[in-house]
């Protein structure tokens, strides 16, 4: 049987923001698979920030995206065929597949692929709650953070995947969660439907004073412990309410993804607070993520972890949906559905 498989490729650097022209869609034949492969359908595809750092030819904790290269990315889907005793035809599978509609995999590789019950838990909760994301979460709430029970912990672009997670973990261990997020309807659903004690709209607070003032509203005994996706102005301010030995885990720096500069105002907390700064890369903590999927998995299957899904329809949708990604379009994880 031909397969012929649908792909985007990274055509181009970005210059300042990333567009459109910085991809293209190719049409490619499947070759017929070797002992030991496994071909995989994907239904799902993951878009997430760090993808936009990898677009750029520069130093970083991972290897730049290579031009002429389907683009990398998260998936999930279903065999269709194999030549693996590990993997048969209808088994669901997750794995890094990248922007395209079918990947061959070798099946004896560690890590590229690993079998998921969809019986219980959504096949796309696995690129989200249940993946990466969650893990992201659970590894430097849990791990770094180290949250007490009353303690205060923010979270910013807390209605994303990995965001919406952390706070629900917090409340989970007994303390206060405090979001910040992007409009009314994104707060409204971080407090009200995820169960938050409190959401700042960083869009109706512009400035230092005016973001200060709405995080002393929502933290009155300070903040011990930050989940920081964004850098700028909202670490610049969280950071001068952070109490004495408070805990910062570095996830994103979102602000500067697009190539600005992202100083930080008052480095001198660090000392006075003595606080305490990790930055961390989720896959480089492989040995914490069966007790973070065992936890979310758990809490997905019985309803006491929640999510949001953002889904665009169609390979060739995935390009702009990325893009919207980087500028705050989401609501909640957003993911591509294939199939």
């Amino acid at each position: 049987m031909t397969i012929i498989n649908r792909r985007i490729v990274l055509a181009s650097r970005p210059t300042g923001e990333a567009s459109a022209d910085n991809f293209r869609l190719e049409t490619a034949e499947l070759p017929p698979l070797a002992e030991g492969q496994v071909l995989v359908r994907h239904h799902w595809l993951s878009l997430d920030p760090y993808m936009r750092m990898r677009m750029n030819d520069m130093k970083s904790y991972a290897a730049p995206q290579a031009l002429g290269a389907v683009m990398v990315g998260g998936t999930a889907g279903v065999v269709l065929e194999s030549r693996h005793d590990g993997y048969a035809a209808g088994d669901s599978v997750v794995g890094m597949g990248g922007w395209q509609e079918h990947a061959v995999v070798d099946g004896g590789q560690p890590g590229v692929l690993r079998k998921v019950d969809a019986r219980r838990i959504p096949l796309s909760a696995y690129l989200g709650a249940v993946g990466m994301p969650g893990v992201t979460a659970w590894v430097g709430l849990v791990h770094l953070i180290d949250p007490k029970p009353g303690e205060t912990i923010v979270v910013d672009a807390a209605a994303g995947a990995v965001g919406s997670a952390v706070g629900q973990l917090a409340k989970a261990r007994g303390c206060r969660a405090v979001g910040i997020a992007g409009g009314a309807d994104k707060c409204d659903y971080v407090r009200d439907e995820l169960g938050f004690d409190a959401c700042i709209d960083y869009k109706a607070h512009r400035d230092f004073a005016s973001l200060a003032a709405a995080l002393d509203e929502a933290a009155p005994q300070g903040v011990d412990g930050l989940f920081e996706n964004v850098g700028g102005l909202i670490l610049d301010v969280v950071m001068s309410r952070m109490n004495a030995f408070g805990r910062i885990a570095l996830c994103g720096m979102i602000s500067g993804y697009e190539g600005a500069p992202i100083p930080m105002a008052r480095p001198q907390l660090l000392l006075t607070q003595r606080l305490k700064l990790q930055g961390f890369i989720v896959s480089e903590h492989l040995p914490l993520w069966p007790a973070a999927l065992k936890e979310l998995g758990e809490l997905v299957a019985t309803g006491r972890l929640k999510y949001r899904e953002s889904v665009a329809v169609g390979l060739e949708k995935a390009p702009a949906a990325f893009i919207g990604l980087l500028h705050g379009a989401n609501f909640g994880k957003q993911l591509v559905k294939l199939a």
